[in-house]
């Protein structure tokens, strides 16, 4: 059960690397109130970012992510031969 939390941590790190690896930044929008229509979808230019929140990640975010990514995917790799079930 641990090697399976610990391994679907690191992958989950290692594809939030590989987000932020491809985007520049991020626009955060507030989800539709009740009654409205659900499912609009708007694509953004680089220049209007709406009114949402925006979240620019520093240049080191991807890469942090990707290396603790791949040290928590080998340590679950280890579990099994340092825990008796």
């Amino acid at each position: 059960m641990w090697r399976a939390f610990f391994l679907a941590i690191g992958v989950c790190l290692l594809i939030l690397g590989g987000e932020f690896m491809l985007v520049d930044r991020v626009v955060l929008h507030q989800a539709p109130k009740a009654g409205s229509a659900i499912g609009t979808m708007a694509i953004l230019t680089d220049t209007e970012a709406g009114d949402g929140k925006t979240y620019s990640p520093p240049d080191w975010t991807p890469w942090s992510l990707f290396s603790a990514g791949a040290v928590v995917v080998i340590y679950s790799f280890t579990i099994p031969k340092r825990v008796k079930d």
